[in-house]
């Protein structure tokens, strides 16, 4: 009784947490299979990095109740660098990414990803949601995906016609769909139900099915831990050198950061508890990607499906997700013979539903009605991705954004006061920049120029370079011959 009381006051939450726990490892199980196998490595990666997602950066700082592993979000970007350079090569990059990533919380950067434009996340996530859902439509009906995100959209058409035919493929597409539907209707079950995550019970219910009626479609090829884990060789860091790879690495440390840090930020705004620390955070995250490039494995960030979950279940203190993280390593070693019995398919359900979600239709709606520069950055950041790749898409984006925020800010206005005798006055306010060029050219231009001009800039709070030259040329130029120049007047 005395030693209950002493765990009890040491650790006063730990019935709450070790509840929330079973509930997250339960919702992380299948997502962890389901993203490795949909990123083309084995499937007990995924376990490993939801393993060192819950134990490794589970116990550092930064915030308390989210919950790390593989993300649905990554998926598109890991596949193409295994596809591009190799699984070893995949350890190379996650390391050196985890070592960006602390460096920045260390420097104190984690703050800045918060300034990053909303519209550019949630393009990225719907552009990777679009990708995920068009690359899991042929796992769903045991084809084989093309390889560009175009490529993806424009061969379903002919993978469905194609599956008509076809008794495996039918089966494979029933599997999917049945998963699909039972996450859709999971949520009106009855309480008692719905105790059992969505996730778990749809990829249960699939792989029951599948064994019962002995369905031919695919399943999860296993390894065994030990077996899968692959820690990258000396020579696949001489892989550095090469441009791609670089591009490839600050591609999977720019956005593992924005995605976990944006999730940390949703997360706070599910519970009254300690708010995230950024910095801290970034360097948990880091941390947790060094071990998993250590390890061979896939890169980790924040998500948010998780975090939710470990929320609504009750959790109260960091020790949730590190026991999730125990009784996800206590499966893999135990119980990797179960992974051979799940359907491929039902985890390709599992995520087109998770990339369903990552398409914000209703947000899109919202902002072209209030915001359509906003509307149109997020819509050509998805495209973007779809038809380029992951991060020249966001790259486009994050410049689009910076455009529409300078060409919002140089709002300048141009008043001409003619009396009909004396000099014409033009006064220019605002912010002056060449984004505004054309305009104000195009007005000053249609001035009379046999008579007088005095233009007034000391109303512009700002006059870049670009302007303030083209302005002092047309003032050269203008005036006929015989009329007085035209003065500019400028804040004293």
């Amino acid at each position: 009784m005395t030693d209950n009381r002493t765990l009890i006051s040491r650790f006063p939450h730990l019935r709450q947490d070790f509840a929330a726990s079973l509930v997250v490892f339960l919702v992380a199980l299948p997502l962890c299979v389901g993203v490795a196998v949909a990123s083309g490595v084995p499937a007990e990666l995924g376990l490993v990095t939801g393993i060192v997602g819950g134990i490794v950066t589970g116990l550092m700082r930064g915030s308390s109740l989210q919950v790390s592993g593989p993300a649905a979000g990554m998926t598109v970007l890991v596949f193409e660098a295994v596809k591009e350079f190799g699984l070893p090569v995949l350890g190379v990059i996650v390391l050196v990414a985890g070592a960006l990533q602390v460096a920045m919380g260390l420097l104190r950067l984690g703050r800045y990803f918060r300034a990053i434009s909303v519209s550019v996340v949630e393009g990225m996530l719907a552009g990777i949601g679009l990708v995920i859902i068009a690359g899991q439509l042929y796992p769903a009906l045991a084809a084989k995906a093309p390889d560009s995100g175009l490529g993806k959209i424009a061969g379903v058409p002919g993978a469905f016609l194609d599956a008509l035919g076809d008794t495996g493929a039918l089966a494979s597409l029933a599997v999917a769909a049945g998963t699909i539907a039972v996450l859709l209707l999971w949520k009106h079950t009855p309480a008692k139900v719905r105790a059992v995550p969505g996730p778990l019970a749809a990829v249960g219910l699939a792989t029951l099915a599948a064994f019962a009626l002995d369905l031919p479609v695919a399943t999860v090829e296993v390894r065994g831990l030990l077996g899968s884990i692959q820690p990258p060789p000396l020579s696949a860091f001489g892989e550095l050198t090469g441009v791609g790879l670089l591009g490839t690495v600050v591609a999977f440390t720019l956005i593992a950061s924005a995605e976990s840090l944006f999730s940390a930020a949703a997360v706070d705004r599910l519970h009254s508890g300690p708010r995230t620390q950024y910095n801290k955070e970034l360097v948990a995250q880091g941390a947790g990607n060094m071990v998993c490039g250590v390890l061979g494995a896939l890169p980790m960030t924040a998500v948010i499906v998780r975090s939710a979950a470990n929320v609504q279940a009750g959790a109260r203190t960091k020790a949730s997700r590190v026991m999730h993280g125990v009784w996800l390593l206590l499966f893999a070693a135990l119980l990797p013979g179960v992974l051979a019995y799940i359907p491929v398919p039902a985890l390709a359900g599992i995520l087109i539903h998770a990339g369903a979600k990552l398409v914000p239709l209703r947000a899109l709606t919202v902002l072209w009605r209030e915001h359509r520069g906003e509307a149109l950055v997020l819509a050509a950041t998805a495209v973007s991705i779809v038809a380029v790749s992951m991060f020249e898409g966001v790259l486009i984006g994050l410049a689009l954004a910076v455009v529409k925020t300078a060409w919002e800010a140089s709002h300048v206005k141009l008043e001409i006061v003619d009396k009909g005798a004396g000099p014409v006055e033009a006064h220019l306010s605002g912010n002056a920049t060449f984004l505004r060029l054309p305009k104000i050219l195009d007005s000053l231009e249609a001035l009379p120029q046999d008579r007088p001009v005095r233009l007034d800039l000391s109303g512009l709070h700002h006059l870049d370079h670009a302007c303030r030259t083209a302005l002092e040329n047309w003032a050269a130029r203008h005036s006929a011959a015989g009329t007085e120049p035209v003065k500019l007047v400028t804040a004293a």
